[in-house]
Parts: structure tokens; C-alpha cells; sequence
């Protein structure tokens, strides 16, 4: 082989070798490259703040708000909250008389000072009027007779309420649930005032004497002009 031909094959040689070359540093290259991105890590989702409340859209529906009445009387208006989730049976009696206007034209027939202040079963003249029937006391540790809660009248007879209620004027810790005996049964509170207290205390303060058998009855009369469900 001449010098000449000698030269143009190694000329060959040395173009294919560059060319091998740039191949395997593209095939480095784009290797490097997939090595890189499935080596990227995730990008990680926004931490959330914490919270124990539902969403409004969530817990309005299943809301159950509890009834509220509005007791207007000759000496002002009181606005109550009843506790159906507590005492349902004593307040589905209580709406009950409601609907009926039973409680309209009857008065606060026995008040004292430091109690507590009880109406919804005599007339003006301190006549009883007639009610439905006696209902099951659902006195409860959970619903104590605090100031400015409504509970139910009765008699010795744990289960014997039926339309009469009153507004304890203070802590009445006496008149508990304690137990299911006949003395530790208590007095079943379904509701409190969540406005017009000042009303209550105003009643509580008025002048009581003996009516016939009766006593701790006002001089002046207390009218509870109606009962109505707040609309």
C-alpha cells in the first residue's frame, strides 16, 4: 500500500472513531439525563392546617337547634330556650300546651323571693284548669336547677307533672337528680331564659299574701298573656 492510500485509510479510521465517540457521549448524556428526572423527588402536597370543626356546608344540615318560646306576661316578655335534646318528652308536653294556648290568661300563682316563681295551671279567679295527662320525669344530672332555668311542678308523685313549670330564681341544688328514689328523683329542668331575666327577677319581687288555701300568691296579679314558639 502506498503512502498515499495508507493515509486516506487512516484518515477513515480516525473519522469513525470520532463519530463512535460523539455516539457514546450522547448515549452518556441522555442516560445522565433519565438517571436525573426519576431521580426528582415528588413535589409534596401543601400542608393543611389542623381543625376539629366541620365544614359550615357539612354541619348546618344536621344542625338541630332547640325550640324557643316567648312568654309574654302583664309584667314584661321572657324568651326561652327549651331542651328537647335533653328532656324531649317534657318539652314535646310543654309545645303541646303551647299550641293549644293553654298557658294564655293563666297567671304566676305562686312566687318566692330567693326560689323561685311558679305558673301555668290557675286561672286569675285560682281556679285549676284541666290538663292532659301526668308524664315520665326525665330529671337528669346533666341538667341541674340552675338560676334561670324552667322546670316542671309536681307533686310527690316522681312521674306526676303535667302542665304547671317554674323559673328557679337561683342555684337550686336541692332539687337535683341524685337518684331514682322517691326523695333523690328531683325535678325535671327542660329549658333556661336566654333573655328577660330582669322580667323574672321583677316578678319575684312583687308582694305575695294567702288566697283562699292557697299562699305565696301575688297581691297583684301576674298574667301570662300568651306562650308562642319563637318563629
Amino acid at each position: 500500500m502506498n503512502r498515499t492510500m495508507q493515509f486516506i485509510v487512516a484518515l477513515a479510521m480516525s473519522a469513525g472513531l470520532v463519530t463512535q465517540a460523539g455516539c457514546g457521549m450522547q448515549k452518556k448524556a441522555s442516560d445522565s439525563s433519565k438517571k436525573t428526572t426519576a431521580a426528582k423527588p415528588e413535589p409534596k402536597p401543601e400542608p393543611k392546617p389542623e381543625t376539629t370543626e366541620k365544614p359550615v356546608t357539612e354541619k348546618d344540615p344536621n344542625a338541630a337547634k332547640n325550640p324557643v318560646v316567648i312568654i309574654e306576661t302583664s309584667m314584661g316578655t321572657i324568651k326561652a330556650e327549651l331542651f328537647a335534646d335533653q328532656a324531649p318528652k317534657t318539652v314535646t308536653n310543654f309545645l303541646r300546651y303551647t299550641d293549644e294556648k293553654f298557658f294564655d290568661g293563666l297567671i304566676f300563682h305562686r312566687v318566692i323571693a330567693g326560689f323561685m316563681i311558679q305558673g301555668g295551671g290557675f286561672t286569675p279567679q285560682m281556679q285549676q284548669k284541666a290538663t292532659h295527662g301526668q308524664i315520665e320525669n326525665e330529671a337528669s344530672v346533666e341538667t341541674p336547677n340552675d338560676r334561670g332555668t324552667l322546670a316542671m311542678a309536681r307533686t310527690n308523685d316522681v312521674h306526676s307533672a303535667t302542665a304547671q313549670f317554674f323559673i328557679n330564681l337561683k342555684d337550686n341544688g336541692f332539687l337535683n337528680h341524685k337518684n331514682k328514689t322517691a326523695a333523690g328523683f328531683g325535678y325535671c329542668v327542660f329549658g333556661k331564659v336566654i333573655d328577660g331575666m330582669k322580667v323574672v327577677d321583677k316578678i319575684a319581687a312583687v308582694k305575695t299574701g294567702q288566697a283562699g288555701r292557697f299562699s305565696d300568691v301575688p297581691v297583684e296579679q301576674v298574667i301570662i298573656k300568651s306562650v308562642r314558639r319563637e318563629k
